[in-house]
């Protein structure tokens, strides 16, 4: 019996054995290679914060301070348009309205120069393809006037204002409920100046990506006519990259986290089989590359795995959304209507505030809405306009 065991155990230790292989695998992968290679990745598991978050932050807080001179240098450069191009004044009605909500922050970041310098620069790349799509500046500072950059953009875009110069702030409204109200007033005049088909708005700190607009053009065309996607409330273009995890109470990203690897356990193992020259199939083998792939996925992180799907518009992925957070949000206009008589009959405050307001419809109204994954816009804003902080950090 015993003479047995021991062979057992030198069949298991020889270096030809698929456990070694499998174990020394594991080691190098979790142990050196991984933590080598992502201690740097902000959003991996692996990232080491001691070392790195402040000098990451300043560095971010350095690049967001020039990209906001190179945006204000953008529109001191640029050729002031007619007064018939700048009023908006064309009567057709777009397709898609990018209506970019803004108040008074920090003037030496410019975040509102940033996010229409990147939309008026890549409608104008975009060219015939995006003839049918209009900007809007929503300018919500209680004095409008104040707002010094939107008043170098009124130059060059269509502006709205609410004005509440003069006004006696009443004690009921708290600075959430404030910003539901913005909100609504931006996304009311955006329906009463241009009536487009969708409303894009974006908040003043959401800079968009490169290929948004070849994206939203495959969406609309494409994607949002199929019936569980047509009648939704809102599609969110953003989700904070730190809550993109697939270990989440989300039974979609469960679901696709398992996909992953029964997708991966075979092939990987395919792949070992023919470096180590075995010839059939070991479906512990499988489940051990299955369980290998889904948790080196999620220990560097998902948001690094849905970056592969810029390669082309078809691949973006449309999921239900989750709660945090509105930086751009779409809205057909039929979903705008009814988004704004639900927010109107709805107060916010600390703890509920515009984004959990327009999550808790999906529940109290059952509507549906859905977030496109990879992100769409960029969060730079690390000054927030509701919560003071003097020394933010990018976590």
């Amino acid at each position: 019996m015993l003479h047995q065991a021991w062979q057992l155990s030198g069949r298991w230790c020889r270096w030809s054995s698929p456990f070694i292989h499998l174990l020394t695998l594991t080691v190098v992968t979790f142990g050196v290679l991984a933590p080598l290679i992502c201690h740097r990745l902000l959003h991996s598991y692996f990232y080491l914060r001691r070392w790195h978050l402040n000098p990451m932050s300043q560095e971010f807080l350095e690049q967001n301070q020039q990209e906001g001179q190179a945006a204000l240098r953008y529109f001191e450069k640029l050729q002031i348009p007619n007064a018939s191009e700048a009023s908006g004044g064309d009567a057709f009605q777009p397709l898609l309205l990018v209506t970019i909500i803004t108040v008074q922050r920090r003037n030496d970041f410019h975040y509102v120069l940033q996010v229409a310098s990147h939309f008026h620069r890549l409608l104008q790349n975009c060219g015939a393809r995006c003839r049918s799509h209009r900007i809007l500046l929503c300018n919500v500072e209680s004095d409008p006037s104040s707002h010094q950059d939107v008043r170098l953009l009124s130059s060059f875009f269509p502006m709205v204002s609410r004005d509440k110069t003069g006004e006696n702030p009443d004690p009921r409204v708290n600075q959430f409920e404030k910003e539901k109200q913005d909100y609504v007033f931006c996304l009311q005049q955006s329906l009463l100046v241009y009536n487009p088909e969708y409303i894009l708005i974006v908040e003043d700190d959401a800079v968009p990506e490169e290929e948004i607009f070849p994206v939203l053009q495959h969406l609309l065309l494409a994607r949002f006519s199929k019936p569980y996607l047509r009648d939704a409330l809102y599609f969110k273009l953003y989700h904070p990259e730190r809550l993109q995890r697939y270990f989440n109470p989300e039974p979609m990203r469960i679901l696709e986290w398992l996909g992953l690897g029964m997708f991966l356990g075979p092939m990987l193992n395919c792949v070992y089989c023919w470096a180590t020259g075995r010839p059939s199939l070991s479906w512990p083998i499988v489940f051990f590359f299955a369980l290998y792939s889904m948790a080196l996925s999620e220990l560097v992180g998902r948001h690094y795995m849905l970056e592969l799907r810029r390669l082309a518009p078809a691949l973006y992925n449309i999921v239900p959304v989750t709660e945090c957070c509105t930086p751009a949000m779409l809205f057909s206009a039929p979903s705008a209507h009814r988004a704004l008589g639900y927010l109107k009959g709805l107060h916010c405050r600390q703890g509920f505030a515009k984004d959990i307001a327009l999550y808790s419809l999906l529940r109290t109204k059952g509507e549906k809405a859905y977030v496109v994954e990879p992100n769409l816009v960029r969060h730079v804003g690390m000054y927030s306009s509701l919560r003071l902080n003097d020394n933010p950090k990018l976590l």
